[in-house]
Formats: structure tokens, C-alpha cells, sequence
């Protein structure tokens, strides 16, 4: 059995909060670890009146000076990945990003959701990428990190400009979403579609709207997800789901009929995840979870731990997203019975790398 932290243990002390934050995941900010000083707040006893303001979200525009990254990770399914955002307002409690916020002085707990890094020169910077004559293309996933589609893409459009240069260059992409407003760029998906140039992955955890709501606060409903799977089915784009990450106890048992109702939408592929806790990540979820479902919470933790002998989180490449031991074993063992019933990964998807071209430039058909 791993142990937690007084940080964690004592996160509604620390954080003095008198009530559930609506509308976040993560209920306080543990402590980056690169930074040496933390603000605390002590003897709460001792306040008449303790106010925490549900801070608005802030866009932090950031000039970047690069925009795609190789990907080292073999067990991820991706080459490189391009992030126009980092946090996400989304709120995911899982969310295996929050840690990378740290790298940008922040906290990977409400700050993550709170503070949104805006990289507004990242179309800039991609078509710079393209235009290196050493690149030789393969797929980039959109995104690699944080969600692309999350709320600051309807302000910024930075998703829609990198979608318009990977169109111009026939560029490969990948991408992955839990957000309808990727219906958006419904046009220019279909572009790139038609030449095999693009395959979308839909992230699905839950059809309970309750469950949902609690675990991935901001994001869009499951009937809206399955709709994006139908449109984008339905104008050419190779659709698929990923049901991840699955938590033992809270969602697992949703697995058939999350499969299910993605191949009725018109989903080719699915995938999935065991979920794992790294870094502050096993802090802010352990909080949520005996805030929010404190009847099971001890059950669900176990249940967790006995996925990673013993522990909330595995970095061994390839066995750290399936997980080990009986209960990790039988998602897996589900998945597979039931991607086979349903037809789901009866094919397989390839980008299409023969067409790229940059502008000026002849295909090179041989």
C-alpha cells in the first residue's frame, strides 16, 4: 500500500476551503517541485471569515520558440506532437498533463485549469517546421499534451491555423479531443480526410452525466461526444474512441457500453488506458476522490494500487498504461472481448506520407 503525503492528506486543512470548488477538478494546489518557496495557508481556526474566490481563467500568451516536439514515449501511439495550449480548463481530475505545468513555474492543481499558456505564435512556428527541408513527414498528433480544443480555441483559432497549414502542406496529422467544438473545422478535417491524411480519436470516460460532470468538470457531455464520432463519421473523417483512462470502480464497468455506443455513432478504432497516478497527479486525485466520493473512496484507491503492485503509478514503458495484476487484467480482457464483437480495430488506419509538398514545390511521385 503506497502512502500519501500530508499534502495530500491534509489538502482541505491546507487549503482552507470551506465548500466543493464547482466547476474545477482539482480542489487545491500542491506544491511545485522545482520551486523552493510555496504560499501556505495556516490556522484557519483562527479566521472568522475564510473567502476563496472561484478565480476566472487566465490566457497567458507565451512567444514559444518551437512548436513541435519528438515524442520519446514508445508506448503512447504518437512520433511528435504540437500543443498550442498549455493547461487546460477542461479540469480533468486523471489528467496526466498537470505535471508539465510545473515546468512552467505553476502548479499541476488549479492553476493548471486556471492559468492557460496561449502559444499565439505557434502557426508561425509550424510552417517554419514544415519548411525545414530535413523534415521528412510523418504524423503529428494535435494534441500530444492538453486538449486543443479546449475553451481558450474558441477565442484564440490557434487549432484551425495549424489545421489550415497542415492542409496547405498535405501534412499527416493525428488528433485526439473530448470537445465538440472540433465540428468546427468540420471543413477542413474532410480536406484532409480525403486524402488520408487525418484520423480523430474521441475521448469517452463515462456516459454517466453525474460521474462526469465530477471527474472532467468543464468538458462537453457523452451525448455531444458521440455526436462528433456520427458527423465526422458520417463527412469521411476515420473516427475512433478512446475510453481512458478506466478507473476501477468508478468506470470500468462502462467499458461495453462506451464501445458500444461509439460503434453505433460510427467509430472505427478504439483504445484505452488504465489509469495511472504520477508525480502531483497522485496528490490532486486522491483529494477529489475522498471529497467527492468518500462512501468508496477507500475501495477505488486500493483498487488502483493492486493495477501497479502496490501503487497508484507504473513508469515502465508498455506495462504502465495497461497495468499488472488481476483487476488491470480484466479491463484489458474486456476491451479485447468486446472491440472484437463490436468490429471495433477490424482495420487499421495509414496516414498517408507519399503527398507532402511544400508550397512551390513538385510531388514527388516515385
Amino acid at each position: 500500500m503506497e502512502n500519501i503525503s500530508d499534502e495530500s492528506a491534509s489538502a482541505s486543512n491546507q487549503t482552507g476551503l470551506p465548500e466543493y470548488i464547482k466547476g474545477r477538478g482539482s480542489q487545491f494546489n500542491p506544491k511545485n517541485q522545482f520551486l523552493k518557496n510555496e504560499i501556505v495557508k495556516e490556522h484557519v481556526e483562527a479566521i472568522d471569515d475564510w473567502i476563496e474566490p472561484n478565480v476566472e481563467t487566465q490566457y497567458l500568451e507565451d512567444h514559444a520558440k518551437g512548436i513541435v516536439n519528438k515524442v520519446e514515449s514508445p508506448d503512447v501511439g504518437m512520433y511528435f506532437s504540437m500543443n498550442p495550449y498549455q493547461g487546460c480548463e477542461h479540469g480533468c481530475i486523471y489528467c496526466y498533463a498537470r505535471n508539465a505545468h510545473e515546468y512552467w513555474g505553476y502548479s499541476a492543481g488549479l492553476d493548471f485549469e486556471r492559468k492557460i499558456i496561449v502559444k499565439k505564435n505557434a502557426p508561425e512556428l509550424f510552417r517554419k517546421f514544415l519548411m525545414n527541408p530535413k523534415w521528412e513527414p510523418v504524423p503529428i498528433s494535435l494534441s500530444g499534451n492538453t486538449d486543443c480544443y479546449q475553451p481558450a480555441e474558441k477565442k484564440f483559432r490557434l487549432t484551425r491555423q495549424l489545421l489550415e497549414i497542415a492542409v496547405e502542406f498535405n501534412q499527416p496529422i493525428g488528433m485526439i479531443t473530448k470537445n465538440a467544438g472540433i465540428l468546427r473545422d468540420k471543413d477542413l478535417l474532410s480536406k484532409l480526410a480525403a486524402k488520408d491524411l487525418i484520423c480523430v480519436f474521441v475521448s469517452i470516460t463515462s456516459l454517466n452525466e453525474e460521474l462526469r460532470r465530477l471527474m472532467e468538470p468543464r468538458t462537453t457531455t457523452a451525448k455531444q461526444r458521440l455526436r462528433i464520432i456520427k458527423e465526422l463519421s458520417e463527412a469521411g473523417v476515420p473516427a475512433g474512441v478512446m475510453t481512458a483512462p478506466m478507473i476501477p470502480g468508478l468506470n470500468d464497468h462502462e467499458m461495453p457500453s462506451l464501445l458500444k455506443a461509439a460503434k453505433a455513432a460510427g467509430a472505427k478504432f478504439a483504445g484505452y488506458t488504465f489509469v495511472r497516478l504520477n508525480g502531483a497527479i497522485k496528490l490532486i486525485f486522491h483529494d477529489w476522490l475522498y471529497k467527492t466520493f468518500p462512501d468508496r473512496a477507500d475501495k477505488v484507491w486500493h483498487l488502483i494500487e493492486s493495477g501497479h503492485d502496490g501503487k497508484v503509478n507504473d513508469s515502465e514503458f508498455g506495462r504502465r498504461m495497461r497495468g499488472e495484476g488481476n483487476i488491470a487484467e480484466l479491463v484489458g480482457q474486456q476491451f479485447e472481448i468486446h472491440t472484437k464483437r463490436l468490429g471495433l480495430n477490424a482495420e487499421s488506419f495509414h496516414h498517408n506520407l507519399s503527398i507532402f509538398q511544400r508550397p512551390g514545390q513538385q510531388i514527388n511521385l516515385f
